[in-house]
């Protein structure tokens, strides 16, 4: 939904608070990295800042992430281990609506919100339909009531799951679109599940405990069981509340992710030989096809336009890199929004992030590196360090070029 500003651009703050949702928003909020407290409240997101100079209306993919803010600050310690049929505290529905109103305000260009309130009700008809349809099993046993449950979202409803690892299949990372075609990732199935489960509960209909299995094949479905009954293998396979959000804006990470080339590296070291910062002759081979990547997102980012498939998506990258680290999420996270800030020129803010990662990591006290990948990734992070203090000590390369 972006739309052509009436007023000249604003310029693009070099340095603020972590997160500002909308000009005239909330106070300022700090970025604590779990387990570290290095000060980040320098940490300034780009995204919505960059696209407002360049004469792109923001307003509702602001919204939408205050929204998400407002939801992930109930986050206790506690409540981001709580398994996801039980959790109270934050509607994991409404925060993996926002989650896509946001992506949606940035490539839809619509003149509206998405309509979060409508697939809510989408989801509440959900519960209203199972109870019509499976009344009496309330007064079954727990075994019959989730079996029961099993065949009325996967058969009578229809849902199924979908391999939603590239762009071609990323709708189904998005709970509208899974909630429209009855199609997606077993992240979104997992939430879908637990959110009929809570109503349920609120209802009165529900009074025993049960967990959601989480599938980590390529096939399986969620399916809930009774806790009681549990055994010690399982618990591996209960998802939490964090564990949910984290593998949802990840998904949707490593779904847009600029650099769409061999899936044996990491997100970030694909990133690190786009920008020349590993040694090729022990990594990949050079190819120009493998560069392009990063000159074609830097440029449809400035014109903001969405990436070509192929290409992965600049913009959804970063959205979903800068709400991981809202999230508190893995140190990493830092490290991996550095990188594309790089490849988008905004060289200072990559900088700060890097340097951040790096703090966190010391004061954390994470372990070595313990395999190849960790010590490549650690070389590539000190060869973009001292290339980023090189670029800045250079007048004029402080800002980035679409300023």
């Amino acid at each position: 939904m972006i739309t052509s500003a009436s007023s000249p651009p604003p310029p693009i703050p070099t340095a603020s608070l972590v997160q500002s949702p909308s000009p005239s928003s909330s106070p300022r909020r700090r970025l604590l990295c779990r387990g570290a407290s290095p000060p980040t409240s320098n940490l300034k997101f780009v995204l919505h800042d960059a696209l407002d100079s360049l004469g792109f209306d923001t307003s509702y993919a602001r919204e939408s992430r205050t929204e998400f803010l407002t939801q992930i600050q109930n986050l206790s310690d506690i409540e981001r281990e709580t398994s996801i049929s039980i959790n109270r505290c934050v509607d994991l529905g409404k925060t993996a609506l926002y989650i896509a109103a946001e992506d949606d305000s940035l490539v839809s260009h619509s003149s509206v919100p998405l309509p979060v309130d409508d697939f809510i009700q989408l989801l509440d008809d959900l519960s209203m339909g199972y109870c019509s349809s499976y009344n009496s099993s309330f007064s079954s046993s727990p075994e019959i009531f989730l079996h029961s449950l099993d065949s009325y979202l996967y058969v009578n409803k229809g849902f199924r799951r979908t391999d939603a690892k590239d762009q071609l299949e990323a709708q189904g990372l998005y709970l509208p679109s899974v909630l429209t075609h009855r199609s997606g990732s077993a992240v979104m199935l997992s939430l879908i599940y637990s959110e009929i489960l809570k109503m349920l509960r609120l209802w009165g209909l529900v009074d025993f405990d049960c967990e959601i299995f989480f599938p980590y094949d390529l096939h399986g479905l969620p399916r809930g069981y009774d806790t009681r009954k549990s055994k010690e293998s399982e618990q591996p396979f209960i998802t939490t509340t964090q564990t949910l959000l984290e593998e949802t804006l990840r998904n949707l990470k490593e779904a847009f992710w600029p650099f769409q080339y061999d899936n044996t590296k990491s997100l970030f070291l694909r990133a690190a030989h786009a920008a020349n910062c590993i040694d090729k002759s022990k990594n990949l081979e050079d190819s120009d096809c493998q560069l392009a990547p990063a000159e074609s997102a830097q440029h449809r980012l400035l014109h903001g336009v969405q990436t070509r498939k192929s290409f992965g998506d600049m913009m959804l990258a970063l959205s979903a890199c800068e709400r991981l680290i809202l999230l508190e999420s893995d140190p990493k996270e830092l490290r991996d929004y550095g990188i594309l800030l790089y490849h988008c020129g905004f060289y200072e803010q990559s900088q700060q992030c890097l340097k951040m990662y790096q703090d966190t990591k010391s004061f954390s006290l994470q372990k070595q590196p313990s395999n190849k990948f960790d010590n490549l990734e650690e070389d590539a992070v000190e060869k973009l360090m001292v290339r980023l203090d090189l670029i800045l000590m250079e007048k004029g390369w402080s800002k980035p070029s679409l300023v």
